[in-house]
């Protein structure tokens, strides 16, 4: 059986699952803590790190954005990426837009210090870093609004990779309940639209025991 070595709260780790979701390939779940430096994630991908895929046959495809691109070519169907290189290319920057300016803007400042700082039992989260990580959000969503009104999905016309890397992020940060769906109705449209898709089904199924999910994360209609 296929493995995807991961954590639930890991963006990366959500938007691999996404794609395999919606190119319904089954896969096992084997969860690791990425501040663990196990020996068991150590011999499977030197950087320690996930996601990390393996193949019936042992093949091994580490990091997000590699995995992602090595199923859009060994499983054509379903695909996320544009049939035209300017789509792909769009496509590409805005899944660099959130795997990296999200990130480093928001993410990091709302998920790790809320969340993963308490899994590593460093303290408490620095008020300072929270203030600015949700500000940052608003901005961003003002962004995801702004494409969502502009084309179908946030790459274009067809559901892409895009959409995956920004829903990676965002629906970490909606199963803490950080997200202020109601002050930008379009972004929720959009996040609504993907979150009923077959393939989030098993992101609305992930319930960490030491931290249940928001009240409405679950809640298509929300």
């Amino acid at each position: 059986m296929r493995e995807l070595h991961s954590f639930p709260l890991s963006p990366f780790c959500r938007k691999v699952r996404l794609t395999l979701g919606e190119k319904s390939l089954k896969a096992d779940l084997i969860e690791h803590a990425p501040w663990e430096r196990t020996p068991e994630l150590l011999k499977l991908n030197p950087a320690c790190e996930v996601p990390v895929l393996v193949e019936e046959n042992g093949r091994r495809v580490i990091d997000s954005n590699a995995i992602c691109e090595y199923l859009e070519e060994a499983y054509p169907d379903h695909a996320l990426l544009p049939p035209d290189v300017a789509g792909r290319a769009e496509v590409r920057r805005l899944v660099g837009w959130f795997d990296v300016k999200f990130r480093n803007e928001v993410t990091e400042n709302l998920l790790v210090e809320r969340i993963y700082k308490r899994f590593r039992k460093q303290g408490e989260p620095d008020s300072g870093y929270v203030r600015a990580g949700a500000a940052n959000l608003r901005t961003h969503l003002e962004y995801v609004s702004w494409l969502a009104d502009r084309r179908t999905w946030l790459g274009g016309e067809r559901l892409s990779f895009a959409d995956f890397a920004a829903a990676g992020h965002i629906s970490c940060l909606d199963y803490i309940g950080s997200v202020p769906w109601d002050d930008f109705p379009s972004a929720k449209r959009w996040y609504a639209k993907l979150k009923s898709r077959p393939a989030f089904r098993g992101l609305l199924a992930d319930h960490l025991p030491s931290l249940p999910p928001s009240e409405h994360y679950a809640d298509l209609d929300f």
